[in-house]
């Protein structure tokens, strides 16, 4: 939930994830230059160099905003492996036109209106390799011969509700671990993260009992709850949140609240075909094999064993590693290809892990009021700011920097006040008014929050029940 920085420098490892190969660390621009440099060509035209430096950019930085590789035990922030990530080349020289162009736009990135992470921008070549992101030659030709912006070349690709947020700040690439473990008595803001995201992710795992009181002291009810995470990914079951379980639990946080994202690269699971039609082996291409590293992803989110997949429709070494590592995990024949007997395994577990999401349907979800078609400001009155106010009210309780409103249907000062503080929060234009970007937002998080405080039947309030 915190607003994206630009890291002053980036951790590359030279090679695939599971690779003995060296990391090597550059500053973030550089980074960016030399992953243009290999991506595409300096002749382009400029409308086409910039956005792709856009998608390569908001690529880097949704891997880092939520410690993607980290979250995993790696020590590095991307790989070099055009089969996870982009490619970059240690110690190319740099064209001139593209480090005059990353200098000017390094600090900006693509993100979807009202959410705060920095868009998981897929792409690829648009020759050999098609996908439902942006195509780099395609980008080129729309430059060249049909004259669109770099902008109007990201939103065909991406979307109408894609903008661009300009010159973020830059700053060091902290990592959020705090350094030593949360224990008992601590009382800390580190603590206040995890007792938020535990009670979200509770309401997908049932058998973690809810912390009733959040305010950042690390008590019995937390300790609980962080033991029964444990158990349930497998960690120690001490109680205690060191490293392992610290990253672990953002990196369920982000699956369970950002699942929609494997579905923003245009497969939907409830759509796609899901019999078995033929043998997939290393080489082949095509929408069977889109479906089998979707049903990969979205597994990769919830168990350790998995490596990470890209959704390229290209069966690839990612994609082989991936079905080895779950042939070895049930015990199947491990040759790297999918016979019926894996794609009907691969398809049983997919469904579970679909059918315990869907405990939470958006009808169980908190529900919200939609945007009420007008922009709200000082000075404004009605249900719908009253609605507005009940929002904040609730968000302030988690985000200390935001006022207490109190619920009442006058858009006053201390309104404003508090519409501002969540907008710089949430890195959108900070004007104190509420448009439908704002409104949306703040709806998304009173929901997630809301949610997450909720106790579904049967589950464990987190406290004696007398």
């Amino acid at each position: 939930m915190a607003v994206p920085i630009i890291p002053e420098k980036i951790t590359v490892h030279l090679g695939p994830p599971n690779s003995f190969s060296p990391n090597v660390t550059v500053s973030f621009p550089d980074y960016i230059k030399n992953v243009a440099s290999s991506e595409i060509y300096s002749t382009w035209d400029e409308d086409a160099i910039r956005a792709n430096i856009y998608a390569q950019v908001s690529f880097a930085l949704n891997r880092i905003y939520t410690e993607w590789y980290p979250a995993m035990g790696y020590s590095f922030d991307i790989t070099n492996d055009t089969a996870y990530d982009q490619k970059f080349i240690n110690g190319r020289n740099i064209y001139e036109n593209i480090s005059r162009i990353v200098d000017d736009m390094f600090n900006d990135y693509l993100r979807r209106e009202g959410t705060v992470n920095p868009l998981f921008a897929q792409y690829c070549n648009g020759t050999t390799v098609r996908c439902d992101g942006l195509s780099q030659w395609g980008s080129q030709q729309l430059a060249s011969e049909q004259g669109l912006s770099a902008v109007q070349i990201i939103r065909n690709y991406y979307g109408q509700d894609v903008e661009i947020v300009a010159d973020a700040p830059v700053a060091e690439n902290v990592p959020s671990y705090p350094g030593s473990p949360l224990v008992p008595g601590d009382l800390s803001e580190n603590t206040r993260r995890i007792q938020l995201y535990l009670n979200r992710i509770s309401a997908n795992y049932p058998a973690i009992p809810k912390i009733p009181v959040i305010n950042g002291l690390y008590d019995e009810a937390t300790e609980d709850a962080v033991r029964s995470f444990q158990q349930i990914f497998s960690l120690s079951a001490d109680g205690i949140t060191g490293k392992a379980t610290w990253y672990r639990i953002i990196y369920i946080y982000d699956a369970v609240t950002r699942l929609a994202e494997l579905e923003s690269e245009g497969v939907s699971y409830e759509n796609i075909p899901k019999q078995f039609i033929g043998t997939l082996k290393q080489g082949d291409t095509g929408g069977q094999v889109v479906t089998l590293q979707y049903f990969l992803a979205l597994l990769g989110q919830f168990v350790s064993f998995l490596p990470p997949v890209t959704v390229d429709g290209v069966y690839g070494s990612g994609t082989k590693n991936a079905v080895e590592a779950f042939q070895r995990y049930k015990k199947l024949p491990v040759t790297g290809q999918v016979d019926r007997r894996t794609w009907n395994s691969l398809y049983i577990a997919y469904r579970g892990v679909v059918d315990y999401i869907a405990q939470i349907s958006p009808a169980q979800r908190t529900p919200t009021q939609p945007y009420p078609g007008v922009v709200l400001k000082r000075g404004d009155n009605g249900e719908s700011v009253r609605v507005l106010r009940e929002y904040l009210t609730f968000i302030a309780d988690y985000f200390f920097d935001i006022p207490k409103t109190g619920v009442s249907s006058v858009f006053d000062v201390q309104t404003q006040n508090a519409v501002r503080a969540f907008q710089r929060i949430f890195s959108l234009p900070v004007n104190g008014q509420v448009n439908e970007t704002t409104w949306q937002a703040i709806a998304d998080v009173y929901s997630t929050l809301s949610t997450g405080q909720r106790r579904l039947e049967g589950q464990y309030p987190g406290y004696v029940v007398s």
